[in-house]
């Protein structure tokens, strides 16, 4: 797919524009076009070939024309001009969370600063106190943004990961050479972050799959080339391996490569006290006759266990309780019923309430709340006191007319430094849901941002905690919480904690889920959707509550409508 490429140059126009301090709705224009391309579920290219650029959100004549250019040619004769008009070294420097256009040039200008290594001397040397701007806060952060960089290049999110993995898997799957391909690995267990890519294939013709697999779009290199395994990395860094096997020994192989290493281990070791071994082939007696390994079904039937999901194969309790068969019925994507975390084109969506109302009735949903931000957050459209009166008119009108589904007048409202929240109480008991979200003071003490979220769980009106560590993936690392002060406040006044599906985000993660649920905290999966594109990634934030072990009952949004409204006025 294309769309990674067309959207990474997008999001380089605008930064190149911030430095050269261009028209902030210009910068916008391509941000927000960057946004839609992200979250389009078909390749760009199919868009060119219907000529129905035009018809996405946030794309004109001007920026479909450069979209074709980069599918047609691969590159962007525009991007490559304004590369030029600035030093290429500041583009490297904005790699770096804490660091925005404006202090990149900065350094630039008055150190002569071009890349990581020079910043981080820069910083040895004491250079950057007292330059105009940066405080001794400000060096702290870029300091740790170099680390948090750092780290990222070691390991890619689950969400990227995925999206690389599926487009490998596809190009497969369209080939008449392949059986059956799975992916395998931490990716299969869904962890957050993901080192490289395995990929298993039933082949009766593996040279040709290798060649597939090889002459992927992705590839950058071919690290190897064999009859039944090769090895590539891609334009992202990450290595990804392919191996064909056999198939009587593709669910020993699958079981094997999914890991993870400790579950493998006491695997193998019940393995061994019933006088059996277990590797990538298969299950085999003392006498090395083969007794199970087409399937995961097969052997763990074979152990007399129950079938372990590969999101819990940590050897985390999962193999006790599945040899009781007691390990729980984890959620699924069939168990949702509506999005509680979607915006409107009111603040800084890119679709209507109309639209988003029937895409969600397309996805079988029942009920959806649309949102949009609250008035103090400017900077994504935050819906003034009269605005929001206008939104729920439209709300009104749109339930009329689109039957199955009730859209619910709601908003994620701002929780400021002392925990207040960004609507009166006379306004906020208006809404039929409430999330509230903390967007500023990120780097407040834990104690400080631990206070805030439970002030907020004590506002009557509140519901939900939306992305409640607020991460977001290569940008900034969660802030500090107390959690059993949050999980204690969560269910003494019956607020929920969401799992934020946006990509970006996955945030709780899989232990806080895990945590929540011992605390008897009920969750809610949101997909933070932007655009009717996003809805899909509810399967993401659903991959993160399987880890978490979290089951249905656990989560409001799997509840009826009627049932999940008689809930939240509890």
């Amino acid at each position: 797919m294309k769309n990674r490429q067309v959207s990474e140059i997008f999001r380089r126009i605008a930064q190149i524009l911030q430095i050269k301090n261009e028209n902030i709705f210009r910068i916008r224009a391509y941000e927000r076009a960057a946004d839609t391309i992200d979250g389009l579920s078909k390749d760009i290219t199919e868009y060119v070939k219907e000529n129905k650029l035009t018809q996405l959100p946030n794309i004109g004549s001007d920026l479909a024309a450069k979209i074709t250019e980069i599918v047609n040619t691969g590159s962007l004769k525009f991007y490559e001009e304004l590369k030029e008009t600035i030093p290429e070294s500041l583009l490297t420097l904005l790699d770096i969370p804490g660091i925005g256009p404006r202090t990149a040039a900065l350094l630039y200008e008055r150190l002569n600063i071009k890349n990581i290594d020079d910043l981080e001397r820069a910083i040895r040397e004491k250079k950057l106190e007292g330059l105009e701007g940066i405080k001794e806060k400000t060096i702290q952060n870029i300091r740790e943004g170099i680390a948090f960089l750092k780290r990222g290049i070691e390991r890619m999110p689950y969400a990227y990961a995925l999206e690389i993995a599926e487009d490998f898997i596809n190009r497969l799957r369209l080939s008449n050479k392949v059986q059956q391909v799975s992916v395998a690995g931490s990716l299969r267990r869904c962890k957050e972050t993901v080192r490289d890519i395995d990929i298993l294939v039933i082949s009766e013709r593996p040279q040709e799959v290798m060649d597939i697999f090889i002459g992927s779009s992705q590839t950058e290199e071919v690290l190897a080339q064999g009859a039944t395994k090769s090895s590539v990395r891609t334009k992202q860094g990450i290595q990804v391996d392919c191996r064909v096997v056999e198939k009587k020994s593709f669910g020993a192989c699958l079981l094997y490569f999914t890991g993870s290493k400790d579950f493998n281990i006491r695997l193998r070791l019940l393995a061994k006290e019933k006088g059996w071994k277990i590797n990538e082939y298969g299950v085999f007696d003392q006498d090395d006759r083969f007794l199970a390994g087409k399937t995961e079904e097969e052997i763990f039937k074979l152990f007399k266990m129950q079938f372990i999901p590969p999101e819990l194969r940590e050897n985390t309790g999962e193999i006790e309780l599945a040899q009781k068969h007691k390990l729980p019925q984890l959620i699924s994507e069939k168990d949702i019923k509506g999005d509680l975390h979607c915006h409107s084109n009111y603040s800084d969506g890119a679709n209507s309430i109309l639209e988003l109302a029937q895409a969600a009735k397309e996805r079988g949903y029942s009920y959806l709340a649309i949102v949009d931000h609250s008035q103090t957050l400017k900077v994504a459209g935050g819906l003034s006191q009269q605005r929001l009166l206008e939104k729920r008119k439209e709300i009104d009108t749109v339930n009329r007319k689109v039957k199955g589904i009730t859209i619910l007048f709601a908003a994620e409202v701002d929780i400021d430094n002392e925990g207040n929240l960004d609507y009166p109480m006379h306004v906020l008991k208006t809404f039929d849901l409430v999330i509230a979200a903390i967007h500023m003071g990120l780097k407040q003490p834990k104690e400080t941002i631990t206070k805030r979220i439970i002030r907020a769980c004590e506002n009557k009106y509140v519901h939900i905690i939306a992305h409640p560590t607020g991460r977001l993936w290569g940008t900034r690392d969660a802030y500090e919480l107390d959690w059993e002060a949050v999980f204690t406040a969560c269910r003494q006044t019956n607020t929920a904690l969401e799992i934020n599906s946006f990509p970006d985000r996955l945030d709780l993660n899989d232990t806080n889920c895990r945590l929540a649920k011992q605390a008897k905290v009920k969750l809610a999966i949101n997909t933070d959707a932007h655009s009717i594109e996003h809805l899909k990634w509810i399967s993401l934030g659903i991959s993160v509550a399987r880890r978490g072990w979290i089951q249905p009952l656990d989560v409001l949004n799997t509840l009826s409508l009627e049932d999940f409204l008689r809930r939240i006025k509890k």
